[in-house]
């Protein structure tokens, strides 16, 4: 069984040789059979820059932690847990490179299931040398696509929003945002967007963008902190062929992909020391140098920064350039907490009710106002992005538990909690929310609506 192409019927062409360019991609191949590891090293490793193989998922969660893979070749009869079990835990992980799944035993349950769980193909052991080149090539020809693909949907996303600037609510704490949007959207100034995770920070920066004059081109949203620090110089800027080991051909970063329109550098402050010179080079001169091109290439792109980090901290810490901090800083943006604008819960409520219902395939609800008056009563650490998880939750299952409220509630906290910073808050939300998972950053990640390495990330500041 494949959902591979066949070879080109007049030419005899492979899919995969047809494609070419993909010699730069690196593959990780997770299979306990020795002799199927070998065989798609030696089939793989002239036709890729850099094959590794593992013999377990414990072994392959390892390289993936240590080195980036462009796609995985993943045998679904492994050792204390299915192929299929852990491409799941990869995608609610964040892993959204290609997977091939590969088997000996299969039925179309099994076929169904690891494409349900995200898989981009599957194949049944034995196969040929073709059959894998083909699946192979086609996975990375989509690569290139999903590139424009998802800013597209991300635009349409947008426009899917209420309100004039995509931001819900019109509470007076969200009213001087919605000023500020509309003064900032024609200027080329950069601003940096500030405030708590799920506050909308990417949605302010959109409608800067729909707003302005160019919106005609591409908003270009980039996590600072999601991208390998090895590579990142690479997806900003591009690079040319031979600039590295594996670099087959040149390829445009993203910042000549976000030409005439906005670049979105999120988590800013997880952007490592070198890239900060880098970047404030840019931004100072307007040109982009791709790595390994000895010429610069001017670009017109406006840069829209976020954080829900303290940088003035970092920058005395010595984490943050303060030079970089500055020319970022010209305008500061700072997106209230869902707590301080308690007033557009019932609208961002039935926002998320009529959008969550139409893409579940489920009948929209109407809160009742016990409800709303919970929800009213809740402290949100999460903040909007909790609540989109929470009426998600609602839609499912027809209520929403009690232990979704693990904090208490913002009428009940006294006058001994007024202490607490909201660093604090997050600390003890956080925790409490991985206690109730058993440990598994992977499920707590999902009930926070946070990704993994943030939790991460977190958790290692702490010390868990």
């Amino acid at each position: 069984m494949s959902l591979a192409p066949s070879p080109n019927p007049e030419t005899g062409e492979s899919f995969a040789e047809a494609f070419g360019g993909w010699q730069e991609r690196a593959i990780l191949v997770v299979d306990d059979e020795p002799g199927m590891r070998s065989f798609l090293q030696r089939t793989l490793a002239s036709r890729c820059s850099r094959v590794e193989t593992a013999e377990s998922v414990e072994e392959a969660s390892v390289l993936l932690g240590q080195r980036h893979f462009d796609l995985i070749i993943l045998d679904n009869s492994l050792p204390g847990k299915s192929g299929v079990d852990w491409l799941q835990e990869l995608r609610e992980a964040g892993f959204h490179n290609d997977v091939v799944l590969i088997t000996a035993f299969a039925d179309l349950d099994t076929a169904i299931r690891a494409l349900r769980a995200g898989a981009a193909d599957f194949l049944l052991k034995p196969f040929r040398v073709n059959q894998i080149l083909n699946a192979i090539g086609r996975c990375f020809d989509r690569a290139h696509l999903r590139r424009e693909n998802f800013v597209l949907r991300r635009e349409l996303d947008f426009h899917d929003l209420a309100g004039i600037d995509g931001l819900v609510g019109h509470s007076a704490a969200l009213q001087p945002i919605h000023e500020a949007i509309k003064r900032l959207a024609n200027v080329t100034s950069t601003v940096l967007i500030t405030g708590e995770s799920g506050t909308g920070k990417e949605i302010a920066a959109r409608a800067m963008h729909f707003l302005s004059n160019r919106s005609k081109n591409h908003f270009v949203p980039v996590n600072c902190g999601a991208v390998a620090p090895e590579i990142i110089e690479s997806e900003l800027f591009g690079h040319v062929k031979g600039a590295f080991s594996g670099a087959a051909s040149s390829r445009e970063g993203l910042f000549f992909y976000a030409q005439g329109g906005t670049l979105f550098l999120d988590e800013i402050g997880e952007l490592p020391m070198p890239m900060q010179v880098k970047l404030l080079r840019v931004l100072e001169e307007k040109k982009i140098r791709p790595v390994g091109a000895e010429r610069e290439i001017p670009v017109d792109v406006r840069v829209i920064a976020a954080t829900n980090r303290n940088v003035e901290e970092a920058v005395a810490e010595g984490r943050f350039r303060q030079d970089l901090y500055y020319r970022l800083n010209v305008v500061q943006l700072r997106m209230p907490a869902l707590r301080d604008r308690r007033d557009d819960i019932p609208a961002l409520v039935e926002h998320f009710v009529r959008q969550l219902s139409q893409q579940l395939g489920l009948p929209p609800q109407k809160p009742d106002a016990r409800l709303l008056e919970r929800l009213a009563a809740y402290s949100w650490p999460g903040n909007v992005r909790e609540l989109r998880n929470l009426v998600e939750r609602w839609l499912i299952l027809g209520h929403i538990p009690d232990a979704d409220f693990t904090l208490k509630p913002a009428s009940a906290i006294g006058a001994g909690d007024d202490e607490m910073t909201l660093d604090a808050i997050e600390k003890q939300h956080i925790l409490k929310v991985l206690a109730e998972a058993g440990g598994n950053k992977t499920e707590a990640s999902r009930r926070l609506g946070v990704s993994r390495k943030t939790l991460e990330r977190k958790c290692a500041e702490w010390g868990v």
